[in-house]
Protein backbone atom coordinates (compact mmCIF):
# COMPACT_ATOMS: atom_id res chain seq x y z
CA UNK A 1 0.00 0.00 0.00
CA UNK A 2 1.43 3.38 -0.96
CA UNK A 3 1.69 6.04 1.79
CA UNK A 4 -0.93 8.19 0.06
CA UNK A 5 -3.43 5.41 -0.56
CA UNK A 6 -6.20 6.09 1.97
CA UNK A 7 -8.66 3.55 0.54
CA UNK A 8 -7.64 0.37 2.44
CA UNK A 9 -7.75 2.10 5.87
CA UNK A 10 -11.09 3.68 4.93
CA UNK A 11 -12.43 0.29 3.85
CA UNK A 12 -11.25 -1.25 7.13
CA UNK A 13 -12.92 1.52 9.15
CA UNK A 14 -16.17 0.98 7.22
CA UNK A 15 -15.93 -2.76 7.80
CA UNK A 16 -15.47 -2.30 11.55
CA UNK A 17 -18.54 -0.05 11.75
CA UNK A 18 -20.71 -2.31 9.56
CA UNK A 19 -19.84 -5.63 11.17
CA UNK A 20 -19.86 -4.08 14.65
CA UNK A 21 -23.36 -2.65 14.28
CA UNK A 22 -24.56 -5.80 12.51
CA UNK A 23 -24.82 -7.49 15.90
CA UNK A 24 -27.38 -4.91 17.02
CA UNK A 25 -29.28 -5.25 13.72
CA UNK A 26 -29.40 -9.04 14.16
CA UNK A 27 -30.61 -8.69 17.75
CA UNK A 28 -33.43 -6.40 16.55
CA UNK A 29 -34.33 -8.75 13.68
CA UNK A 30 -34.63 -11.69 16.06
CA UNK A 31 -37.42 -9.88 17.90
CA UNK A 32 -39.67 -10.51 14.90
CA UNK A 33 -38.45 -13.83 13.49
CA UNK A 34 -37.14 -17.23 14.42
CA UNK A 35 -33.32 -17.54 14.20
CA UNK A 36 -33.60 -20.00 11.30
CA UNK A 37 -35.85 -17.68 9.28
CA UNK A 38 -33.68 -14.62 9.88
CA UNK A 39 -30.51 -16.57 9.07
CA UNK A 40 -31.99 -17.90 5.81
CA UNK A 41 -33.31 -14.50 4.75
CA UNK A 42 -30.10 -12.57 5.36
CA UNK A 43 -27.84 -15.19 3.76
CA UNK A 44 -30.18 -15.61 0.78
CA UNK A 45 -30.28 -11.89 0.07
CA UNK A 46 -26.55 -11.63 0.72
CA UNK A 47 -25.76 -14.44 -1.74
CA UNK A 48 -27.92 -12.81 -4.43
CA UNK A 49 -26.12 -9.50 -3.97
CA UNK A 50 -22.68 -11.12 -4.03
CA UNK A 51 -23.45 -12.84 -7.34
CA UNK A 52 -24.77 -9.52 -8.64
CA UNK A 53 -21.49 -7.82 -7.68
CA UNK A 54 -19.52 -10.55 -9.49
CA UNK A 55 -21.56 -10.03 -12.66
CA UNK A 56 -21.38 -6.22 -12.46
CA UNK A 57 -17.60 -6.48 -12.23
CA UNK A 58 -17.68 -8.41 -15.49
CA UNK A 59 -16.55 -11.67 -13.89
CA UNK A 60 -17.79 -15.21 -14.32
CA UNK A 61 -19.68 -16.91 -11.48
CA UNK A 62 -18.29 -20.31 -12.51
CA UNK A 63 -16.34 -22.28 -9.93
CA UNK A 64 -13.92 -25.06 -10.93
CA UNK A 65 -14.50 -27.09 -7.76
CA UNK A 66 -17.41 -26.75 -5.36
CA UNK A 67 -16.15 -29.10 -2.64
CA UNK A 68 -14.63 -26.50 -0.29
CA UNK A 69 -17.37 -23.97 -1.03
CA UNK A 70 -19.96 -26.56 -0.03
CA UNK A 71 -18.10 -27.60 3.12
CA UNK A 72 -17.46 -24.04 4.28
CA UNK A 73 -20.96 -22.99 3.27
CA UNK A 74 -22.48 -25.62 5.54
CA UNK A 75 -20.12 -24.94 8.45
CA UNK A 76 -18.80 -21.36 8.23
CA UNK A 77 -22.06 -19.87 6.98
CA UNK A 78 -24.92 -22.20 7.90
CA UNK A 79 -23.92 -23.60 11.29
CA UNK A 80 -22.02 -20.47 12.34
CA UNK A 81 -25.00 -18.21 11.67
CA UNK A 82 -27.38 -20.52 13.53
CA UNK A 83 -25.09 -20.70 16.57
CA UNK A 84 -24.53 -16.93 16.71
CA UNK A 85 -28.23 -16.15 16.20
CA UNK A 86 -29.32 -18.51 18.99
CA UNK A 87 -26.61 -17.04 21.22
CA UNK A 88 -28.02 -13.56 20.55
CA UNK A 89 -31.47 -14.74 21.61
CA UNK A 90 -30.15 -16.07 24.91
CA UNK A 91 -27.66 -13.41 25.96
CA UNK A 92 -26.57 -9.81 25.39
CA UNK A 93 -25.33 -8.38 22.10
CA UNK A 94 -22.02 -7.11 23.45
CA UNK A 95 -21.19 -10.34 25.22
CA UNK A 96 -22.09 -12.44 22.17
CA UNK A 97 -19.93 -10.37 19.81
CA UNK A 98 -16.92 -10.44 22.12
CA UNK A 99 -17.17 -14.20 22.61
CA UNK A 100 -17.59 -14.89 18.88
CA UNK A 101 -14.61 -12.68 18.08
CA UNK A 102 -12.33 -14.81 20.24
CA UNK A 103 -11.88 -16.57 16.89
CA UNK A 104 -8.18 -15.50 16.55
CA UNK A 105 -7.27 -17.40 19.71
CA UNK A 106 -9.04 -20.58 18.65
CA UNK A 107 -7.36 -20.22 15.27
CA UNK A 108 -3.95 -20.20 16.92
CA UNK A 109 -4.85 -23.39 18.78
CA UNK A 110 -6.26 -25.17 15.70
CA UNK A 111 -3.36 -24.04 13.50
CA UNK A 112 -0.97 -25.44 16.10
CA UNK A 113 -2.82 -28.79 16.13
CA UNK A 114 -3.72 -29.16 12.44
CA UNK A 115 -1.10 -27.15 10.56
CA UNK A 116 1.69 -27.68 13.10
CA UNK A 117 2.39 -23.96 13.25
CA UNK A 118 4.64 -22.94 16.15
CA UNK A 119 3.17 -20.65 18.76
CA UNK A 120 5.47 -17.81 19.80
CA UNK A 121 5.86 -16.85 23.44
CA UNK A 122 3.73 -13.73 23.17
CA UNK A 123 0.93 -15.73 21.53
CA UNK A 124 0.77 -17.98 24.58
CA UNK A 125 0.38 -14.85 26.73
CA UNK A 126 -2.46 -13.64 24.47
CA UNK A 127 -4.22 -17.01 24.68
CA UNK A 128 -3.87 -17.00 28.48
CA UNK A 129 -5.31 -13.48 28.74
CA UNK A 130 -8.16 -14.41 26.42
CA UNK A 131 -8.96 -17.54 28.41
CA UNK A 132 -9.07 -15.53 31.65
CA UNK A 133 -11.36 -13.02 29.98
CA UNK A 134 -13.58 -15.82 28.68
CA UNK A 135 -14.04 -17.19 32.18
CA UNK A 136 -15.11 -13.78 33.47
CA UNK A 137 -17.50 -13.13 30.55
CA UNK A 138 -19.06 -16.60 30.47
CA UNK A 139 -19.27 -16.73 34.29
CA UNK A 140 -19.91 -20.49 34.48
CA UNK A 141 -21.05 -20.05 38.09
CA UNK A 142 -24.06 -18.08 36.76
CA UNK A 143 -26.12 -20.78 35.07
CA UNK A 144 -28.58 -18.25 33.63
CA UNK A 145 -25.91 -16.89 31.27
CA UNK A 146 -24.13 -20.12 30.46
CA UNK A 147 -26.13 -21.43 27.47
CA UNK A 148 -25.89 -18.39 25.21
CA UNK A 149 -22.26 -17.77 26.13
CA UNK A 150 -21.25 -21.33 25.25
CA UNK A 151 -23.05 -21.08 21.90
CA UNK A 152 -21.15 -17.86 21.11
CA UNK A 153 -17.81 -19.42 22.06
CA UNK A 154 -18.64 -22.47 19.94
CA UNK A 155 -19.46 -20.17 17.00
CA UNK A 156 -16.07 -18.47 17.31
CA UNK A 157 -14.28 -21.81 17.54
CA UNK A 158 -16.15 -23.09 14.48
CA UNK A 159 -15.19 -19.98 12.50
CA UNK A 160 -11.55 -20.52 13.45
CA UNK A 161 -11.70 -24.20 12.51
CA UNK A 162 -13.07 -23.31 9.07
CA UNK A 163 -10.36 -20.68 8.60
CA UNK A 164 -7.70 -23.31 9.35
CA UNK A 165 -9.36 -25.68 6.88
CA UNK A 166 -9.11 -22.90 4.29
CA UNK A 167 -5.38 -22.69 4.96
CA UNK A 168 -5.01 -26.46 4.85
CA UNK A 169 -6.81 -26.79 1.51
CA UNK A 170 -6.57 -23.38 -0.20
CA UNK A 171 -8.56 -22.55 -3.30
CA UNK A 172 -7.38 -20.65 -6.38
CA UNK A 173 -10.86 -19.32 -7.12
CA UNK A 174 -11.65 -15.61 -7.19
CA UNK A 175 -12.42 -14.71 -3.53
CA UNK A 176 -15.67 -12.93 -4.38
CA UNK A 177 -16.94 -15.83 -6.52
CA UNK A 178 -15.93 -18.39 -3.90
CA UNK A 179 -17.62 -16.38 -1.14
CA UNK A 180 -20.81 -16.02 -3.20
CA UNK A 181 -21.07 -19.80 -3.65
CA UNK A 182 -20.18 -20.39 -0.03
CA UNK A 183 -22.96 -18.09 1.17
CA UNK A 184 -25.38 -19.65 -1.33
CA UNK A 185 -24.74 -23.16 -0.02
CA UNK A 186 -25.19 -21.91 3.52
CA UNK A 187 -28.49 -20.31 2.54
CA UNK A 188 -29.77 -23.52 0.92
CA UNK A 189 -29.01 -25.51 4.08
CA UNK A 190 -30.62 -22.90 6.32
CA UNK A 191 -33.69 -22.59 4.11
CA UNK A 192 -34.18 -26.37 4.11
CA UNK A 193 -33.91 -26.61 7.90
CA UNK A 194 -36.23 -23.62 8.37
CA UNK A 195 -38.80 -25.22 6.04
CA UNK A 196 -38.98 -28.51 7.97
CA UNK A 197 -38.60 -27.07 11.48
CA UNK A 198 -41.97 -26.04 13.00
CA UNK A 199 -41.94 -22.48 14.34
CA UNK A 200 -43.83 -19.20 14.17
CA UNK A 201 -43.55 -17.17 10.99
CA UNK A 202 -41.89 -13.81 10.47
CA UNK A 203 -43.69 -10.71 11.76
CA UNK A 204 -43.01 -8.22 8.98
CA UNK A 205 -42.60 -4.68 10.33
CA UNK A 206 -40.67 -1.63 9.24
CA UNK A 207 -38.13 -2.24 12.03
CA UNK A 208 -37.65 -5.85 10.93
CA UNK A 209 -37.22 -4.75 7.30
CA UNK A 210 -34.55 -2.22 8.31
CA UNK A 211 -32.71 -4.84 10.40
CA UNK A 212 -32.88 -7.37 7.56
CA UNK A 213 -31.69 -4.81 5.01
CA UNK A 214 -28.69 -3.85 7.12
CA UNK A 215 -27.81 -7.46 7.96
CA UNK A 216 -28.07 -8.74 4.38
CA UNK A 217 -27.05 -5.82 2.16
CA UNK A 218 -24.41 -4.25 4.39
CA UNK A 219 -23.49 -7.04 6.81
CA UNK A 220 -23.23 -9.92 4.33
CA UNK A 221 -22.74 -8.51 0.82
CA UNK A 222 -20.94 -5.22 1.48
CA UNK A 223 -19.09 -6.57 4.51
CA UNK A 224 -17.61 -9.53 2.63
CA UNK A 225 -16.73 -7.30 -0.32
CA UNK A 226 -14.87 -4.90 1.99
CA UNK A 227 -13.14 -7.83 3.72
CA UNK A 228 -11.80 -9.24 0.46
CA UNK A 229 -10.65 -5.75 -0.58
CA UNK A 230 -8.85 -5.11 2.72
CA UNK A 231 -7.12 -8.50 2.63
CA UNK A 232 -5.92 -7.94 -0.92
CA UNK A 233 -4.54 -4.43 -0.24
CA UNK A 234 -3.15 -4.64 3.32
CA UNK A 235 -0.74 -6.62 5.43
CA UNK A 236 -2.31 -9.50 7.31
CA UNK A 237 -1.58 -7.84 10.66
CA UNK A 238 -3.35 -4.64 9.64
CA UNK A 239 -6.35 -6.54 8.34
CA UNK A 240 -6.47 -8.50 11.58
CA UNK A 241 -7.13 -5.30 13.50
CA UNK A 242 -10.78 -5.59 12.46
CA UNK A 243 -11.25 -8.31 15.07
CA UNK A 244 -10.31 -5.76 17.74
CA UNK A 245 -12.58 -2.97 16.55
CA UNK A 246 -15.75 -4.92 15.75
CA UNK A 247 -16.62 -6.09 19.31
CA UNK A 248 -15.92 -2.56 20.60
CA UNK A 249 -18.46 -1.11 18.15
CA UNK A 250 -20.92 -3.88 19.02
CA UNK A 251 -20.65 -3.24 22.78
CA UNK A 252 -20.97 0.54 22.42
CA UNK A 253 -23.85 0.42 19.92
CA UNK A 254 -25.78 -2.16 21.97
CA UNK A 255 -25.39 0.03 25.06
CA UNK A 256 -26.60 3.08 23.10
CA UNK A 257 -29.52 1.54 21.20
CA UNK A 258 -30.56 -1.48 23.27
CA UNK A 259 -29.67 -0.17 26.71
CA UNK A 260 -27.47 -3.16 27.52
CA UNK A 261 -25.17 -2.52 30.48
CA UNK A 262 -22.71 -5.36 31.12
CA UNK A 263 -21.90 -5.99 34.82
CA UNK A 264 -18.41 -5.03 36.07
CA UNK A 265 -17.08 -8.60 36.00
CA UNK A 266 -18.13 -8.91 32.34
CA UNK A 267 -16.51 -5.58 31.48
CA UNK A 268 -13.29 -6.82 33.12
CA UNK A 269 -13.45 -9.95 30.97
CA UNK A 270 -13.98 -7.89 27.82
CA UNK A 271 -10.98 -5.75 28.76
CA UNK A 272 -8.80 -8.87 29.08
CA UNK A 273 -9.99 -10.18 25.71
CA UNK A 274 -9.40 -6.75 24.14
CA UNK A 275 -5.87 -6.63 25.58
CA UNK A 276 -5.15 -10.07 24.13
CA UNK A 277 -6.50 -9.03 20.73
CA UNK A 278 -4.36 -5.88 20.81
CA UNK A 279 -1.30 -8.02 21.59
CA UNK A 280 -2.04 -10.29 18.62
CA UNK A 281 -2.56 -7.27 16.35
CA UNK A 282 0.79 -5.80 17.49
CA UNK A 283 2.50 -9.09 16.71
CA UNK A 284 0.93 -9.10 13.26
CA UNK A 285 2.15 -5.57 12.56
CA UNK A 286 5.65 -6.27 13.79
CA UNK A 287 6.05 -9.60 11.97
CA UNK A 288 3.98 -9.57 8.78
CA UNK A 289 2.81 -13.00 7.78
CA UNK A 290 1.64 -14.29 4.40
CA UNK A 291 -2.01 -13.57 3.77
CA UNK A 292 -4.49 -16.23 4.74
CA UNK A 293 -6.41 -17.82 1.90
CA UNK A 294 -9.75 -16.03 1.79
CA UNK A 295 -13.04 -17.81 1.95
Amino acid sequence: MSPRDWRPPAALAALILIWGYSWVAMKVGLRYSHPLDFAALRTGLGAALLFAIVLLRGGSPALASHRMALLLGLLQVGLFVVLSNYALMLTGTGRTSVLVYTMPFWMIVFAHAILHERMRGAQWIAVALAFAGLVLIVSPWRLSSLGGSLLAVLAGALWAFCAVLSKRWPTRADPMVFTAWQVLYGFLALALIAAVHPHDGVRWTAEFGAALFFSAVLGVAMGWWLWTYVLSRSQAGIAGLNTLGIPVVAVLSSAWQLGERPPPIEIAGMALVGTALLLLAALGLRRPRPQMPRS
